[in-house]
């Protein structure tokens, strides 16, 4: 056994103690009847692009907290309004929805794309839940000292309002809903597999929100955030941690039931593979990881293609 075998079974081991605190079902059972009990208020505008096959709007949707979010819906031209699968997906942290231009590869495919903006950061959504308690830079720590206000919770609960507003699409196939995103998109392609019944099959690349406590004394990724706040009020600690846990897919992964591809760059400082491992190893439905030993935080053309496959496999 070489090395890098070596690294990819002990990972393939790795079963680090779940941290799950003893509420975290009744909270995710009552948080997620607060989602279904408010309708999906949205606006549809279309939208302009220089691609004459693209036909592409712009969704505004309202978060549980009346945040207007905005993301683009995006279809090929050629379909009509024929029932498509669709595929709903999350960017990485700091980032946005980009263009409509930037999906054509899933148009070619013949899906419709969801592609959402991820409140506060760098698309074109803002914020409106208050901050609580003082924050360090970036959003993590934003109600990071309550579970009902922390940052994880808002943004998965607009990720579940997004896919139940796929699946009221006359156009879109409800039962061929598709999630991905990677790193955070990774991260909340997870939550949603774990607590939405309106995913039909999820990849997440490179995914965060795994083994939150691992990442964040060891991850150079957005949790270094919460390490900085926790340094700043070390009387908080405790508190951080408890408040992450009840988004930590290591203590939710035995909710997905649907199939799941994950991917891992075994170089990857930021998503770390332990974290990574720690959540996909206790997912007990169909799964595959695919596992890159020289890639860091970043996913390669080939894992992209790789996605293809395994959706169009899914969904024929």
């Amino acid at each position: 056994m070489n090395i890098i075998e070596k690294r990819i079974a002990e990972l393939k081991q790795y079963q680090p103690d779940l941290t799950a605190p003893k509420d975290i079902e009744l909270f995710w059972d009552k948080t997620l009847e607060d989602v279904q009990a408010k309708p999906v208020r949205a606006f549809k505008t279309p939208v302009e692009t220089p691609y004459p096959h693209i036909h592409a709007s712009r969704i505004t949707f309202e978060g549980v907290d009346d945040t207007p979010l905005h993301a683009w819906y995006i279809r090929p031209q050629f379909s009509g309004n024929q029932k498509l699968p669709c595929i709903v997906l999350f960017h990485g942290y700091t980032g946005g929805k980009g263009y409509p231009e930037d999906y054509s590869s899933w148009l070619m495919l013949g899906f419709a794309v969801f592609a959402v903006d991820v409140r506060g950061q760098g698309g074109e959504t803002g914020d409106r839940l208050d901050d609580p308690y003082g924050t360090v830079k970036g959003w993590v720590t934003k109600g990071i000292l309550d579970k009902d206000t922390c940052y994880y919770k808002t943004i998965t609960t607009d990720a579940l309002r997004a896919v139940d507003w796929v699946a009221e699409q006359p156009d879109v196939d409800a039962s061929k809903i598709a999630i991905s995103g990677a790193s955070q998109g990774g991260g909340l392609a997870l939550m949603v597999a774990a607590l939405s019944d309106k995913a039909a099959v999820t990849v997440a690349d490179i995914p965060n929100m795994c083994h939150m406590d691992f990442g964040v004394m060891n991850s150079t990724s957005s949790l270094t955030e919460a390490a900085e706040f926790a340094n700043r009020f070390p009387e908080h600690l405790e508190q951080v941690l408890h408040t992450l846990s009840y988004f930590d897919m290591m203590n939710l992964a035995h909710r997905i039931h649907i199939p799941v591809m994950v991917s891992v760059g075994l170089k990857d400082t930021v998503c770390m593979p332990e974290t990574i491992f720690a959540a996909y190893n206790r997912i007990e439905s169909p799964k595959t990881i695919e596992i890159y030993p020289f890639t860091g935080h970043w996913v390669e053309g080939f894992q992209r293609r790789k996605t293809a496959e395994f959706l169009m496999n899914a969904f024929n």
